[in-house]
């Protein structure tokens, strides 16, 4: 969908290509940042998992 919003708010964890958003690296960590990210994507494409492997993000 490429909406460019985790971009906007995370852009040291996500970047915006031509097509698609993507993170950065292959893994990030779960912080505040990329549960932000996940909560404002409009296409609910972020999961974001605890070191535990229980989802976090997107919040309710």
């Amino acid at each position: 969908m490429a909406s460019g919003m985790c971009a906007t708010i995370a852009p040291e964890l996500f970047a915006l290509g031509e097509r698609v958003s993507r993170p950065v690296a292959e893994e990030i960590a779960a912080d505040e940042r990329a549960l932000d990210a996940a909560d404002c994507c409009p296409a609910l494409a972020i999961t974001v998992y605890d070191e535990g492997g229980d989802v976090i993000g997107p919040r309710p």
